[in-house]
């Protein structure tokens, strides 16, 4: 995705939010200055040939259903903490996905091992960038924006982690995606995580309308879901 088509909606979202355009440029440039190397996003193993599993960190991740879709796919991109409820069940994660809000000790154990992770540079985390990153093997970490990219930042489309899984696992051109651990309306989490799961699904109908498929996570959701904020064709 390129930055004009996202720029849009993301506008939209600073809105709803209330959040300052200024601060995740902080926290891009903070992320940008903090690199000494970069993960670049085609060294993936993904392709139009490759079926990825997006997991997020929702409790249906642990049932057996979802468990055995992760271990079927190709590819497994995971936001956040399910990364490590899929280490729990015995499945690597091939590649994570986190502002680094919950987890730091699992972000620098992977890189450090060679697993690639999308680092999330926003207006929130200047602090956690800081005291993070340099730990991390920069050759794996792969820098992220939701604001104008600036090398050697990318800025490949979504908000949430989870969504930021399925627009890298897109960008790269992936076969087909499956949505493992997703909980739209899971109650333990609070009124603003609810917030950003309602643009997560928002986006992930974006996403599915440009691909031109449906995803089933999305499957008896649509018609309540709010596309004033998309560019729909």
């Amino acid at each position: 995705m390129e930055f004009d088509e996202w720029e849009p909606v993301y506008e939209a979202i600073l809105r709803d939010f209330g959040y300052d355009r200024t601060g995740d440029e902080r926290g891009r440039d903070r992320l940008a200055s903090t690199l000494e190397d970069a993960f670049e996003p085609a060294d993936l193993a993904i392709g139009p040939a490759t079926s990825v599993a997006v997991a997020g960190a929702g409790p249906s991740l642990e049932t057996d259903r979802d468990l055995e879709r992760t271990r079927a796919a190709d590819f497994v991109v995971a936001a956040s903490t399910a990364v490590d409820t899929l280490a729990r069940h015995g499945i690597d994660a091939d590649c994570m996905v986190t502002d680094l809000d919950k987890n730091p000790e699992t972000v620098v154990r992977l890189t450090s091992r060679g697993v690639p992770v999308a680092v999330h540079g926003h207006g929130d985390n200047c602090e956690a960038i800081r005291t993070v990153v340099p730990d991390c093997d920069h050759e794996f970490v792969l820098p992220t924006t939701q604001a104008e990219p600036r090398d050697p930042v990318r800025n490949l489309g979504g908000f949430t982690d989870g969504d930021r899984a399925a627009f890298l696992a897109d960008h790269l051109g992936a076969a087909d995606l499956t949505f493992v651990g997703w909980d739209f309306d899971d109650p333990a989490v609070d009124a603003a995580k609810a917030r950003k799961l309602e643009w997560a699904e928002r986006l992930l109908y974006w996403l599915e309308s440009r691909r031109g498929e449906r995803f089933a996570v999305l499957d008896g959701r649509r018609d309540a879901i709010e596309t004033t904020a998309l560019p729909l064709e």
